[in-house]
């Protein structure tokens, strides 16, 4: 009784320790949930969904990355996916926004050298550590619009609007594909609905 050994050969790993290390075939495992918008942040495994949206709060793109990505990094990917048809339709559609109201989170140089490149004017407020090295080194304060800036709950709307229907909200679908569909459908009927 006393000299009896475990019944498979002896003490092992258990078996999420086992398969190939860093670098290895376990690097495509993150590379496949970056592909699938699957990220981990602070929450666990999360999508991050991207939008812009209209005066009247209707959708007008969406972009969905993994969890971790920070906002200001998909800026100029969802200006890209913004295509506004002409009214009669007649002509390419719009795909410049009249004006454009983000947070704190874009406050980046590189966010405002892309919109200004665009010819997109925005109201972005600074950031503390922006504001702090400036006054280190004096120059042009950004031009920021108070008024302008109290429309920037439009796109917060929109998201509690979408997150309506729970398939959003929770994301039940395993593909990027099926979860951008099912966002797209809730934007339709958001239109359809106005």
């Amino acid at each position: 009784m006393g000299g009896e050994h475990r019944q498979h050969g002896g003490p092992r790993a258990p078996a999420l320790g086992r398969g190939a290390q860093k670098g290895g075939a376990a690097g495509t495992a993150d590379a496949a949930e970056a592909g699938e918008a699957l990220g981990r942040s602070r929450g666990g495994l999360t999508t991050k969904l991207h939008l812009a949206c209209d005066g009247r709060g209707r959708p007008l793109a969406v972009v969905l990355t993994a969890g971790q990505r920070h906002d200001s990094t998909q800026l100029e990917a969802v200006l890209d996916a913004i295509r506004v048809p002409r009214p009669g339709g007649r002509g390419r559609p719009r795909k410049r926004p009249d004006r454009l109201i983000g947070d704190k989170g874009y406050s980046y140089e590189r966010c405002r050298t892309a919109l200004r490149r665009r010819g997109v004017p925005h109201v972005i407020p600074e950031r503390d550590d922006q504001r702090a090295r400036r006054a280190r080194k004096p120059g042009r304060k950004p031009a920021f619009d108070r008024a302008a800036y109290r429309r920037r709950n439009v796109v917060e709307r929109c998201v509690n609007r979408l997150k309506q229907w729970r398939g959003i909200a929770t994301r039940f679908e395993k593909r990027a594909a099926n979860y951008r569909a099912m966002v797209v459908i809730a934007a339709l009927v958001i239109w359809l609905g106005q």
